[in-house]
């Protein structure tokens, strides 16, 4: 085990969005630490390349032997500490504005009340929705954002939203 998988999450969280070297067997990497696992040891490293794009790089925490400050890229911190924790922001779902995500629960309202589904927002979460108070829709209004202990509901609302996706 080498010196990185000996030390702790406490510790590998103080390295997080840093740049670092990494050597791996005989081979050192070069860039930002994106994130670190907590169970493998295991590293993300994004490179940006000179072309303006970047490079992401995962790293087997059995593997890794050494990890250090990269002294070339010290004060470029802030600006690409911003850049890192936006990095997959974008993609994800739950980044959508405001008015998008009220112009989803709207659709998605419509949608099962057509199809005869009782819904209703709820009083304590405005933005959620709920099906004969049994199963939960929280944003960004997706299959996946479904919640209820009643199975059989549970599949035939992420079904209804899977087709109302569909014929969006």
């Amino acid at each position: 085990m080498g010196e990185w998988a000996g030390r702790g999450p406490l510790e590998w969280q103080a390295w997080t969005h840093r740049a670092v070297r990494v050597w791996a067997g005989e081979r050192e990497y070069r860039g930002w630490l994106l994130a670190t696992d907590p169970v493998s040891a295991s590293i993300v490293l994004v490179s940006f390349l000179e072309d303006g794009s970047m490079s992401v790089t995962g790293i087997m925490g059995h593997a890794i032997r050494t990890v250090t400050a990269d002294t070339e890229q010290e004060g470029q911190d802030a600006r690409v500490r911003e850049e890192l924790e936006h990095l997959f922001v974008a993609a994800a779902p739950e980044a959508c504005s405001p008015e998008v995500l009220e112009q989803r629960k709207d659709s998605l309202k419509t949608w099962l009340e057509k199809n005869h589904v009782p819904i209703t927002e709820l009083g304590d979460a405005p933005h959620a929705l709920c099906v004969a108070g049994v199963l939960t829709i929280e944003p960004p209004y997706g299959p996946d954002n479904c919640s209820s202990s009643n199975e059989i509901i549970l599949s035939r609302v992420q079904d209804l939203i899977h087709r109302h996706l569909a014929a969006s």
